[in-house]
């Protein structure tokens, strides 16, 4: 089988956009928050956690800790046992505790709202950089890729990488969609790899995408 050209595969990317935005078309966050602060550290205890995990912990959390310094000022061993349940809780709790302490002394103690501030802090990586952009300020620097992502971007061949490296894929889907889109696209195809394409076993007979996706019915 021929290659798909670049043409072709915005074409089908354009086709997947709508087909997502039909299914999904209120899809956002699925982790609770009110505030930029409140969705960057549950956007960090959600690494390898479920967020249904993450907003049960931060239920609790998120009223005894309310600002940057309230996070800097924590005994650590406190705070590692409040989050250990989200699993990872000794590097969460370093990450958590130094982003605050970094905003507290930093930025007075207001998230940064750029891409470049916000990889200043502690444990913030480009995925968890444009879920606080995105989630909390509307802002479409990049887009959220995380594993539901990564592997429906591989499935859909708008990736050529077949590794896990989501800056690689990033790239590739910021060239594949217009920015306005960037914002939603994550999300919806989060929502999808939730609902619908999973990793054991895609529900592919049931897929809005299935027309659009080369692996349909192959991936089982």
């Amino acid at each position: 089988m021929a290659a798909e050209s670049l043409a072709k595969r915005k074409q089908r990317t354009a086709r997947i956009i709508e087909a997502l935005r039909q299914s999904y078309p209120g899809a956002r966050i699925a982790l609770n928050f009110s505030n930029p602060l409140e969705l960057l550290v549950a956007t960090i205890l959600s690494a390898q956690c479920t967020d249904k995990r993450v907003n049960i912990v931060t239920g609790s959390l998120f009223k005894k800790y309310r600002t940057a310094v309230d996070y800097a000022a924590v005994d650590p061993r406190v705070f590692e046992k409040e989050i250990r349940s989200t699993g990872f809780y000794r590097n969460k709790t370093k990450s958590v505790l130094g982003a605050a302490t970094r905003i507290a002394q930093d930025f007075g103690g207001t998230v940064p709202d750029n891409m470049e501030e916000l990889l200043t802090l502690p444990g913030v990586a480009r995925k968890t950089a444009n879920v606080v952009l995105s989630g909390a300020f509307g802002k479409s620097e990049g887009i959220v890729v995380d594993t539901h992502v990564i592997r429906l971007s591989q499935r859909l061949k708008l990736t050529a990488h077949k590794d896990n490296s989501g800056d690689r894929i990033e790239n590739d889907l910021m060239a594949l969609l217009p920015r306005k889109e960037w914002l939603d696209f994550g999300n919806r195809l989060i929502w999808h790899g939730r609902m619908i394409c999973a990793a054991r076993r895609p529900d592919c007979p049931a897929c809005s995408l299935n027309k659009l996706c080369p692996s349909a019915f192959k991936v089982r």
